[in-house]
């Protein structure tokens, strides 16, 4: 009895957890081994020597999180002839996996190039968005949410630090493969929401990219989420733009008036009540010599 209900809090956990995301994988055709990995809840003393050591204040939304599981990991599977092919990956880090990116000791050689070299543009560069992008030198605290399986990174962004302070505002950014970064949320709350909105599906963060996923992560996508993973969601199936498309003809059929039918002149009628009769009877006569 005990186990029996010990099962049913589990999977209304789960629920909880997932937003029900695992319930509505498993009706897709074709889906199958959606499996999730169970964990325990962070230690607060784990919380506490992570923000002492990198001189970073967790965001609210996030610690709570790692107080409920300490990370995140969902995937599952299409069937594909006979087989299963992974497919779906989402996926949030440990704390302690929560790793500081760029600054390192590794490689301290001379002539060895690092990370922060990598920041060779311009440094007031600023993305489409007008937000200055961050930077791998002290600027910036970065620390990798999801390793994206290989086709990128998401991290948690600290801009704007000052060396000696504790960094307390942070930005979720997507880190791609090219080391170019994209913008995500403004919250962790707001990316997770996002990532179980795509499902987890191959390459869903380049959505947010200029370039978009590759082909074949888009023909997967438009199995299991055509509205989201729409070719070009702004042009339309003749290929014109649907943004600003505005038919006047339409729109305000209610509003423009009709011009007034002409009305047809009178006729013109002669003693008889005939129009154009008498006029006729009059020219059929025969002339008198």
């Amino acid at each position: 009895m005990e186990e029996a209900k010990d099962e049913k809090a589990c999977k209304a956990f789960l629920e909880r957890l997932t937003l029900g995301i695992t319930r509505v994988l498993e009706s897709f055709p074709g889906v199958m081994n959606v499996e999730f990995a169970e964990r325990s809840p962070a230690e607060k003393r784990c919380i506490l020597s992570w923000e002492q050591k990198n001189a970073c204040l967790l965001p609210e939304d996030l610690k709570d999180f790692y107080l409920t599981t300490d990370g995140f990991a969902l995937t599952w599977s299409a069937k594909l002839e006979n087989d299963s092919v992974p497919i779906g990956s989402m996926m949030i880090n440990r704390v302690e996996n929560l790793q500081h990116l760029g600054q390192t000791t590794v490689f301290s050689l001379p002539n060895v190039p690092t990370i922060t070299d990598l920041d060779f543009e311009n440094e007031a560069e600023e993305l489409e968005s007008g937000m200055e992008k961050p930077h791998f030198d002290s600027r910036c605290r970065i620390f990798e949410l999801d390793p994206c399986g290989g086709n990128g990174m998401v991290c948690l962004v600290y801009r704007n630090c000052t060396e000696g302070e504790v960094a307390q505002q942070c930005d979720v950014w997507f880190l791609d493969r090219s080391l170019y970064w994209h913008y995500l949320t403004s919250t962790f709350t707001a990316y997770y929401r996002l990532m179980m909105t795509y499902l987890g599906l191959p390459e869903w963060q380049y959505n947010f990219t200029h370039y978009g996923p590759s082909p074949q992560a888009k023909q997967w996508a438009s199995l299991y989420q055509p509205l989201i993973f729409h070719p070009d969601p702004h042009l339309d199936a003749a290929g014109e733009p649907l943004l600003n498309k505005l038919d006047s003809a339409r729109a305000f059929r209610s509003k423009v008036k009709q011009p007034a039918p002409k009305k047809k002149p009178p006729a013109p009628t002669t003693s008889t009540g005939t129009a154009g009769g008498g006029a006729l009877k009059a020219g059929s006569g025969k002339t008198k010599r």
